[in-house]
């Protein structure tokens, strides 16, 4: 199904997902022939990198779930760039960057700052020179904070634990 989506995007051997064993018949799915989530997804990324013979650092690595967890630390590990492009909170706080935007475009905004090394009145201009404007480009750390009070607290006060 991702193969026919992908038609004429991307070659099929640039494609790594879970594949399926199909009964020769009926077409239903008996097994799961590989599956590339979690430390899968480290495995493809591994050989993809020594296949291109491309170095540790030079990584980029874009997820949006849990199952990118396991590949956004070992990236980190090695000094690759990972980003993270939704709220998921698990990958949030491992990502080094996390873009939220509706434009698949974004992602190039941290590669140009941390490996490229351009500040950001550079990337605007690219993005410019390229008829797109970055508008309301907010360059904010979030901090994920819950409070609640302590045991021995509430019982100096007099509070009922």
């Amino acid at each position: 199904m991702i193969q026919s989506a992908l038609a004429g995007i991307v070659p099929e051997d640039h494609i790594f997902g879970t594949q399926f064993r199909y009964h020769a018949t009926s077409g239903e799915i008996q097994s799961i022939a590989r599956v590339p989530a979690g430390y899968g997804k480290v495995a493809v990324l591994d050989r993809l990198r020594e296949s291109l013979g491309v170095a540790h650092d030079r990584v980029v690595y874009v997820g949006d779930g849990s199952s990118d967890v396991h590949v956004m630390l070992h990236v980190n590990r090695l000094d690759g760039l990972t980003i993270a492009v939704s709220e998921n909170k698990y990958i949030t706080q491992i990502a080094r960057r996390t873009i939220l935007s509706d434009d698949a475009l974004s992602v190039i905004v941290p590669v140009l700052e941390e490996i490229v090394g351009w500040n950001a009145a550079r990337v605007r201009a690219l993005f410019e020179a390229h008829g797109f404007l970055l508008r309301e480009w907010d360059k904010v750390r979030t901090d994920s904070i819950t409070i609640s009070r302590a045991a021995s607290a509430a019982v100096a006060a007099g509070d009922v634990v």
